[in-house]
């Protein structure tokens, strides 16, 4: 065969000479060097190739493939041969990487068959041709032979016993000793038990044998009473039940990741919200794992990130995880709480203990254990920490960009990132850093996806600098994906000539610049395009093909863009404004108030500390008066701490130097003195008391109250303690185990007796706390920053919101710095009626311009107010023309995929093996091998269970674990500690809500150790035999022989999957969706040696013919970033060779000189990977299971 794949090189030739050079005038160039992988065109440079003549087979095979759109136009050749030119190269990788295993008869004619079909579109000559077809005839002489016919046989009969042939050992003779292993036997060393060794010759000459074994690379000898067998479960010939079946191969599945299924679903103690998968989807499938998480404020970028983090985690094993954020989310404590949900611990680092990692980096090479998972704010990152504090002797050597090697983070995740837009800063370079060093990166920001957003461009150029090089490349990028949604948008729509219309969007996108660089080499794009100019394309092939041409969106892998308006919204928000003015005492309290602080401010000449302490106190006032004499109390004793990081701004809360309190005391006492004499009647109170009466009366009987000071949280639990409601009260101040607590109580039936109606909270009370179940929330108060008031109302308006509508009742006192700002901009921005969308950095802008405004005692009411009206009008107008620029540019990014698309992704990714229901049984069928098998350890029907180990138990289950390698993961060390303890009940679920409403509960999902237990234990087994049978109209009824395997498919784009062969074909197809519905069949008697080697012939033709297409496409894949990244990085590295020259500042010098060497370090390291990944494809495969399944009809 080998042969005449190189005589069929001159027809190819030849053909290709008459064809190429009328589809136009550089031919040679545009049509054949560029259609050659990279390293096909670095030969044809280096040999000077200037002929057809002169490229080999697969060469010109290639040019034929990647010209088919011209040749097949041009000379209308038949549709099919596009088919028969992709399985000609099939055919040539599989003959250049022959197995030691003779090729079939059966399969040489195949391959000569499809040979003799391409030459004769090809119009080669008959001589040719007559050989090829001497081949076939010799081929299906063999064939028709009587060997060849021979078949192994099998049979199947009903067995009435279980009893098995016991198999005695026949004793050697003469008075040489027994060897007690034999040549092929893994065994393990006595002295290490961990250590497994294979024998590979033995020596019984001696009173004791040796064993020649392989160890460490050599060849080794130890006496037999050195070695023990191996403990590790071998193949067990014994019939397994279903049971066993199930969870062995959900064992397989929790070990060996496949990339079409996803370990994060219901992996947190959050509530499960779909589209929350889209960005792990996303970063799974990338050829990088970096990825910016666009979301709209209030999507749940936080939660996304948590579920990206036990994705990879189930991946990847990472452990380090270092989280870069505004100094704001540090103190509010947001990134702790919230990654407590998913069982994470992490720990915010001050610059001291930074500046410790640093140090301990820079001497032991690696970033201390302790601080792997960090949470570390924008403002450490400044001059001292890149380069080094000046006046050091070891300056070089301290800072952050000197260190040799580099900190190394398994993920940085970037929060707020729209921060990091001006390059010249030390936090753009000190994250930059991070990044380049990283395995995996995520950043999270609203930004508008826009080509003139220089922020997109920032984000990305950090994510990716390997692609996104410069603006040019940043817009060539775009360039396909308008022509593309037009094709994926026919394929959708499915309308008369559809096919004709989708073929011409796919050409222009192949026409683009970044087209012909990129995409029209691509497997996919051929295989889209292929499919689309196909005949009577079925529906489920439209369907297939719709989904295809949308994972060729060039930013789809970078982006992850989720509106408000995509996922539609939870509930109808009505909101409602209770004014209530003050009564004279308290107007008399207010209006001195403002005069004393204008006094303040001239005795002070405004301070800033002074001014932002005074705005402080005047937005306690507009709250409630009644907060304010604690207030200042605390203020003249120097005591703030019940003021809360956030509550008050983004500033580090202070007190005042006690020589300017000196001078205002006097003020402040007369103010308390105000405060001593008011009025105990409080409209604004009462009328909240009146809005939680009527709604106690209401079946959801919920509230939910916010407001920004604790001191005003203090004043309204005692009117609610005199009221008689059942309430309770959280802030940033009460620890984490009560605020669970408060929350699970809240979440109760107003029937029990220990619920809980309302819930008094701050902002940073409520962190990490979702509440569905309630459809009121009441401001009190208003923070005045827009994203402030979208997470206040996204508690309760959230995915699984049961009421139609939540309704927000606003409390404003008319008169009031905040009641102007409320009314003016707040309103008419919309946020009550709706989530804004925008972008954070708009939001941000509005916010600071607000208290720009209000912290400017100077102006006159008219000149407030007209501010106010004029910032409004700004921020609808910005924020509706980002809106409609980003719908006009949506096709240029690819994002907008409808939500029937992305939900069927998420079902595809969900798996029956990985399963709550699976996970359980795994983890019983685990119990049931390691323990007593009659033994019930997992007790109750509900979803909260109780498992329940004695000392005998928990001590074989602690041996087990140890031999597991150990890790610092909190689930990890209480599972040791249980293990350790004397307490035999311990509270477990498997179920993702029960796991949220009982935080105390041990949430055993895919990554807990008592799973990995399982998983490691029971997937240690070489292969299954089972006999099952099963119910289905569809199937062929009867007893069919079926096997599964293991493939790992080794390469660019590593996979595992499970492979089913079967003697029948229909069986074989649906066997992985007949398995969860089997139960365990009739005991039946194969023979089972015939069995295997019937099954194993059929896995090999198959795993023949896929390991040679996915070593082919390996070689193209590979080809293809090989080419892109030596474009890429040639661009890349002269920018940065251009800046280095250019700059003059000392520390942008250092700053380009490392980005230059990391980026030439990154390129070789990438390069070198790719090199190595290209000679390494192939499948490994192990048989896993073999049996019979039983199909029966079943009752009507």
């Amino acid at each position: 065969m080998n042969e005449l794949l190189h005589l069929s090189t001159r027809a190819f030739a030849g053909f290709l000479s008459n064809q190429l050079p009328r589809l136009g005038a550089d031919w040679w160039k545009k049509k054949v060097v560029s259609s050659l992988s990279f390293q096909q065109q670095r030969l044809v440079e280096e040999k000077n190739v200037g002929d057809l003549r002169e490229l080999d087979f697969a060469a010109l095979v290639r040019i034929v493939d990647q010209n088919w759109f011209e040749l097949s136009n041009t000379l209308r050749l038949p549709r099919d041969g596009r088919n028969w030119i992709k399985e000609l190269q099939s055919i040539r990788n599989r003959w250049a990487h022959l197995s030691a295993q003779a090729v079939s008869a059966a399969d040489r004619y195949r391959d000569a068959d499809t040979l003799d079909r391409v030459l004769e579109m090809l119009e080669a000559d008959s001589v040719l041709r007559k050989k090829v077809q001497g081949y076939k005839d010799a081929a299906i002489g063999e064939m028709s032979s009587p060997q060849a016919n021979h078949q192994p046989s099998f049979t199947i009969a009903q067995s009435t016993s279980t009893a098995e042939p016991v198999k005695t050992a026949e004793l050697k003779e003469g008075n040489q000793p027994l060897s007690l292993f034999q040549v092929g036997d893994v065994v393990r060393l006595r002295s290490s038990s961990e250590v497994l060794v294979p024998i590979i010759a033995i020596d019984a000459t001696g009173n004791e044998v040796r064993y020649n074994v392989f160890h460490d690379g050599k060849i080794v000898s130890y006496y037999e009473s050195q070695l023990q067998a191996d403990a590790q479960p071998v193949a067990d010939s014994r019939p397994q039940t279903v049971k066993d079946l199930h969870a062995f191969l959900a064992s397989l599945m929790l070990l060996s990741p496949s990339s079409a299924k996803l370990f994060s679903l219901r992996s947190g103690r959050v509530q499960f919200v779909p589209y929350q998968y889209r960005p792990v989807i996303k970063l799974i499938r990338a050829d990088r794992p970096r990825l910016l998480i666009a979301d709209e404020v209030g999507v749940g970028k936080t939660i996304e990130a948590g579920l990206i983090i036990k994705e990879l985690k189930a991946r990847m094993g990472i452990s380090s995880v270092l989280i870069i954020c505004p100094k704001a989310l540090v103190a509010e404590r947001k990134w702790h709480l919230e990654m407590k949900r998913f069982d994470e611990r992490f720990t915010a680092l001050d610059g001291k203990t930074l500046r410790h990692c640093l140090q301990e980096t820079d001497l032991e090479g690696e970033w201390p254990q302790q601080y792997e998972k960090a949470i570390v704010p924008f403002s450490l990152f400044d001059s001292n920490l890149l380069f080094g504090r000046e006046g050091r002797t070891r300056r070089a050597k301290e800072g952050l960009l000197a260190l040799d090697p580099p900190p190394k983070f398994d993920l940085v995740i970037v929060d707020e990132a729209h921060h990091l837009r001006n390059a010249q800063t030390f936090l753009h370079q000190g994250v930059r850093y991070f990044c380049e060093n990283a395995e995996a990166v995520i950043f999270l920001s609203a930004t508008p996806v826009q080509l003139g957003s220089e922020d997109l461009f920032t984000l990305l150029n950090m994510l990716r600098p390997d692609l996104i090089i410069d603006h040019a490349s940043f817009n060539q990028m775009a360039a396909p994906n308008g022509p593309l949604n037009a094709a994926a948008g026919e394929c959708r729509g499915a309308k008369e000539g559809w096919q004709q219309r989708a073929s011409g969007h796919l050409m222009r996108a192949a026409e683009t610049q970044w087209g012909r660089l990129f995409l029209r080499e691509s497997p996919v794009f051929q295989s889209a395009f292929d499919l689309v100019n196909g005949e009577n394309v079925k529906d489920v092939d439209r369907v297939s093909v719709t989904r295809t041409i949308e994972e060729l969106y060039t930013f789809s892998s970078l982006i992850n863009r989720t509106r408000r308006r995509d996922i539609g919204e939870f509930t109808t928000r009505t909101p409602e404004t209770l004014n209530v003015p003050f009564s004279p005492s308290q107007q008399e309290l207010h209006d001195k108030l403002l005069l004393v602080i204008a006094k303040i401010l001239s005795i002070t000449h405004q301070q800033q500390n002074v001014k932002f302490m005074m705005t402080t106190v005047r937005r306690q006032a507009a709250s409630c008066l009644y907060g304010l004499k604690p207030l200042l109390s605390e203020i003249l004793s120097g005591k703030l701490q019940d003021l809360e990081a956030g509550d008050v701004g983004d500033e580090e809360i202070q007190g005042i130097d006690s020589q300017v309190l000196s001078q205002i005391k006097s003020e402040i006492d007369e103010i308390l003195s105000l405060a001593d004499r008011l009025d105990p009647h409080d409209q604004k109170a009462d009328k909240l008391l009146r809005v939680l009466r009527e709604k106690s009366r209401m079946p959801n009987n919920k509230s939910l109250l916010f407001t920004t000071f604790r001191h005003t949280l203090s004043y309204l639990a005692g009117r609610c303690q005199n009221e008689g409601f059942r309430f309770g009260v959280i802030h940033g101040g009460i620890a984490d185990e009560v605020r669970a607590d408060l929350r699970s109580r809240f979440a109760l039936d107003k029937e029990c007796e220990n619920a809980i109606d309302i819930l008094l909270s701050s902002e940073v009370g409520c962190e990490g706390l979702d509440f569905q179940f309630c459809d009121l929330m009441v401001n009190y108060d208003l923070p005045w920053n827009p994203m402030r008031i979208e997470q206040r109302i996204g508690r309760i308006d959230r995915y699984g919101q049961k009421s139609e509508s939540v309704a927000i009742v606003n409390l404003i006192t008319p008169g009031t710095v905040d009641a102007e700002i409320y009314e003016r901009c707040l309103l008419r921005i919309g946020v009550f009626n709706r989530s804004v969308g925008g972008s954070e950095e708009i939001l941000g802008q509005i916010t600071q311009e607000l208290r720009t405004i209000e912290e400017s005692f100077t102006l006159t009411p008219a000149q407030r107010e007209s501010r106010l009206q004029q910032l409004a009008d700004n921020s609808i107008r910005r924020i509706h023309e980002e809106q409609a620029l980003e719908a006009k540019q949506a096709e240029l990014f690819g994002l907008s995929v409808p939500n029937q698309s992305w939900q069927q992704q998420l079902e595809e990714a969900e798996s029956f093996w990985l399963s709550p229901e699976s996970l359980r049984e795994t983890v019983k069928v685990f119990l049931a091998t390691l323990l007593e098998p009659s033994g019930d350890y997992i007790l109750g029907e509900k979803p909260l269970k109780t498992l329940r180990l004695n000392q005998q138990a928990r001590g074989a289950l602690l041996d087990n674990f140890r031999k597991r390698p150990r890790s610092n993961e909190p689930a990890w060390r209480q599972w040791e500690s249980f293990l350790k303890g004397q307490v035999p009940n311990l509270a477990i679920t498997f179920d993702q809500q029960t796991a949220t409403d009982n935080r105390e509960a041990v949430y055993l999902n895919v990554l807990h150790p008592l799973v990995r237990q399982a998983a490691d234990t029971l997937g240690e087994r070489d292969s299954m035999p089972i006999h099952l049978s099963v119910e289905s109209k569809s199937m062929p009824i009867g007893t069919h022989p079926f096997a599964v395997y293991q493939w790992r498919k080794v390469g660019v784009k590593p996979d595992d999957s499970l492979v089913p062969v079967s003697t029948n074909p229909e069986i074989e197809s649906n066997l992985l969706q007949l398995l969860p519905d089997a139960t365990d069949g009739s005991l039946v008697t194969v023979d089972d040696s015939s069995l295997k080697q019937l099954l194993e012939k059929r896995h090999h033709l198959k795993w023949n013919q896929v390991r040679a297409d996915h070593m082919a496409e390996n070689r193209e894949l590979v080809d293809h970033r090989i080419q892109s990244l030596a474009a890429s990085q040639l661009a890349r590295c002269k920018l940065l060779q251009d800046q280095l020259e250019a700059a003059t500042n000392e520390k942008i010098v250092l700053m380009k000189a490392r980005e230059l060497a990391s980026a030439q370090a990154d390129g070789d390291r990438r390069m070198s990977e790719l090199n190595l990944s290209a000679e390494t494809a192939d499948i490994h495969s192990r048989p896993v299971v073999f049996g019979t399944i039983t199909v029966t009809q079943g009752a009507e």
